[in-house]
């Protein structure tokens, strides 16, 4: 179904976008702290008071179900109340000086315009967690989405008009997958563009890096995860399984931070085995987005629905079991049932690669040295999650574990408060928090001499 039309942006539409984006920036710069708190404070209370329209936009052009959508406009909008409130913190300076005649001072000033290319999978929270950091520190903004989801960031920028954010400050270049490749390196080689900021996969993040590099821009980059979800014999299984259930099949599996790899020590592995399949079978609902029995919406498109069948298919052809699901939904092409897959070895697609899709395999392991080596083998380091009730244990894996996040005991992670973020190959910089508008400032050193 045809949901609406939109632009298909080009090249030179997109350096139309940064010329405005440039122009508008030092007026917006110049503006009070207070009084882009107070703008972006009035574009988050339009929001909540938009949230209905906003969560079914991202319903129909993204196929989430409709709470979880809901849940994704909340989350979106908190990040602008919190900016909002970090806009009046951006604090410099005063350094005592080895002479007596001169002073030394520290002051953080916005780095200019920032490109803001986006993702499919969280279309609104993707962009306010990079816009409002931007806009809190007195940056501009152009904002490339996802081909897949336009309507989400051009529904944003008519609240952000309403919320009083002048004209050039938030600029949307929605355009095709064709045009995007043209439309990316405009982005990333335009010498008034200051600062990238990339979500998305590590193949894409590699070749923004290499076009920013012509100009030196500053660059933030939240790349892809294989997040390992370990259950150690000391766990609650219970507690586990529903972690996992959360993990695992928020949004299908589609998030960057879902678990890709259960470890489960053998002394609880059938246990845990057992539960987690029943909870699957008993609380997961595969359907429209919009009903709302629905907790499974389909994948984004045909490619990802083979990559899932891709991943099945190995590690049952390399002795994996199916213990739940393994094929596509009676619904149509893009529903695909949540699978369960036991007998998972190390040498299995699955454990090598992000599935992005609702596939949980589970390898067996004995120790927790085992357990740590099989979860740092990865060369990305996003998210990593694991149960445990022994104290010592939860330290030690807790600091082992490479990756820039950690959930003990806990499936969900992601809150405004908490800077986002990997290591590795899952990016460079964090995301909201107080961390996150440092990302968009420029550290000057201003020496008071001749006192």
């Amino acid at each position: 179904e045809e949901l609406g039309r939109v632009a298909d942006c080009g090249p030179a539409e997109a350096r139309e976008a940064v010329r405005a984006a440039h122009e508008a920036g030092a007026a917006w710069g110049r503006l009070p702290a207070k009084e882009r708190s107070l703008r972006l404070r009035r574009w988050y209370e339009l929001m909540l008071e938009n949230k209905e329209e906003l969560a079914r936009i991202i319903t129909a052009e993204n196929g989430k179900p409709l709470k979880e959508a809901q849940g994704e406009i909340l989350y979106s909008a908190s990040f602008l109340e919190w900016f909002a409130e970090e806009a009046r913190r951006v604090y410099g300076d005063v350094i005592p000086a080895s002479a007596k005649d001169r002073r030394i001072l520290v002051l953080k000033q916005p780095v200019g315009v920032a490109a803001i290319i986006t993702p499919w999978n969280f279309p609104s929270a993707m962009i306010t967690r990079k816009v409002g950091a931007a806009l809190a520190a007195g940056c501009t903004v152009v904002v490339k989405p996802a081909e897949d989801t336009p309507l989400s960031a051009l529904a944003l920028g008519e609240l952000a008009n309403q919320a009083g954010i002048p004209a050039g400050v938030y600029n949307v270049v929605p355009c095709s997958r064709q045009q995007t490749p043209a439309v990316g390196e405009v982005l990333c080689t335009d010498p008034l563009v200051a600062k990238i900021s990339f979500t998305g996969s590590t193949a894409t993040g590699k070749i923004l890096l290499k076009h920013a590099a012509g100009t030196v821009k500053r660059v933030s980059m939240e790349l892809g995860g294989h997040a390992p979800f370990i259950v150690f014999d000391s766990a609650n299984v219970d507690h586990a399984v529903a972690g996992a259930l959360a993990s695992k099949y928020r949004n299908s599996g589609q998030t960057c931070v879902c678990t890709n790899r259960f470890l489960v020590q053998k002394g609880i592995h059938d246990e845990f085995v057992e539960k987690f399949a029943k909870a699957i079978e008993r609380e997961l609902h595969v359907g429209s987005g919009f009903d709302a029995k629905t907790t499974q919406g389909p994948l984004i498109n045909e490619k990802a629905v083979e990559k899932v069948e891709r991943h099945i298919n190995d590690a049952v052809s390399q002795g994996a079991s199916v213990v739940t699901g393994g094929k596509r939904h009676s619904l149509g092409k893009n529903f695909f049932e949540p699978t369960l897959l036991s007998n998972v070895s190390t040498k299995m697609l699955c454990t090598q690669e992000e599935t992005f899709g609702p596939l949980a395999p589970v390898i067996k392991f004995d120790t927790e040295a085992e357990a740590i080596a099989i979860a740092n083998a990865a060369n990305v380091g996003l998210a990593g999650y694991f149960y445990s009730q022994d104290p010592a244990q939860i330290w030690r894996v807790a600091e082992q574990l490479e990756v820039g996040m950690v959930g003990v005991n806990e499936g969900i992670i992601s809150s405004v408060e908490s800077p986002f973020g990997g290591v590795k190959q899952s990016g460079l910089g964090r995301e909201g928090s107080k961390y996150g508008i440092d990302e968009y400032l420029e550290i000057k050193y201003v020496c008071f001499g001749g006192l």
